[in-house]
């Protein structure tokens, strides 16, 4: 591996030679579970689950990730070769997965690819990822992802370097997005209404954010007509233990109303292609045990 520049800090890092870089992860992947998952939107969980595996380590780290416990160093996870995870997707692909769902893995890019590369697993494979990440990478990725899953998280600079240190995540999202898009085209349902391919771009309410959401919107609905991409607003934000102490306006639920207003904001922009999150869906019950299942 030269040195990288996979993710938008192109911090340089020599990870080959033992530098961690920004994201502190090694070259191998790390991974912290492989299993059904049935927490995503409908189209992507179904009745018989998404396969996902949950990478550990992250290139962004957003101060309210509510996987803090592998996202960050040190957290659990197993070294996964290319041959082994290989075995560790069509193993998921045979207990009847809709898709294999890849989480958080923009830090692993290369031999993610590589994995991929001459598979057949005969499912979809979603890319499901922060929206933080370089057009350059993403194109190691065309003809071997469907489906890709990216946050848009922040329209607002001030938002993107208070939570996440990334000023430049609005642009390099909208830049990813479009990417993702230009691979994909627009998206397409099977007979029974599983996502086959396309892009579905998430944003997850913060509190206290309102023109954040707004922001994310308004670009959404500027860029994609519809039938272009499915759209899912999500009010599950759960503050995390220690939140209030660096973030106050973060130490609370998404207000009910503001999220109504929200919803109904992105349909009078025509966004009517996706899914709305209830904010009764927030809480930690839906965070899955890191205990090296399935690897």
């Amino acid at each position: 591996m030269s040195r990288c520049f996979d993710c938008p800090r192109g911090c340089g890092a020599d990870r080959e030679a033992g530098e961690l870089g920004y994201c502190q992860c090694p070259p191998e992947p790390r991974a912290a579970r492989a299993a059904a998952h049935f927490g995503e939107e409908p189209c992507i969980s179904g009745p018989q689950g998404s396969g996902t595996i949950f990478f550990t380590g992250c290139s962004l780290g957003c101060a309210y990730c509510q996987n803090a416990e592998i996202s960050g160093p040190g957290g659990p996870g197993r070294e996964l070769t290319v041959p082994e995870l290989r075995g560790v997707m069509l193993r998921l692909r045979d207990k009847g997965v809709h898709n294999i769902n890849i989480v958080t893995g923009t830090h692993y890019i290369r031999p993610i690819a590589e994995a991929l590369d001459g598979l057949e697993l005969g499912i979809p494979v979603v890319w499901n990822s922060s929206g933080y990440e370089s057009v350059e990478a993403l194109k190691r990725l065309e003809g071997l992802v469907q489906i890709y899953m990216p946050d848009f998280k922040y329209s607002e600079s001030a938002a993107a370097a208070r939570y996440s240190n990334a000023p430049d995540y609005p642009e390099a999202a909208a830049a990813a997005i479009l990417e993702m898009f230009r691979q994909t085209g627009p998206y397409r349902l099977g007979d029974d209404d599983m996502l086959q391919s396309g892009v579905i771009i998430r944003h997850l309410i913060l509190p206290g954010n309102v023109q954040n959401s707004i922001g994310v919107i308004d670009w959404v609905a500027g860029r994609f007509p519809m039938g272009g991409v499915l759209f899912s607003l999500m009010s599950q934000y759960t503050p995390m233990p220690g939140i209030e102490a660096r973030f106050p306006e973060l130490a609370r639920p998404v207000d009910p109303g503001i999220a109504q207003m929200l919803y109904e904001y992105l349909l009078e922009k025509g966004i009517e292609d996706g899914y709305y999150q209830e904010p009764d869906a927030s809480g930690d019950e839906m965070i899955p045990a890191w205990d090296l299942t399935g690897l």
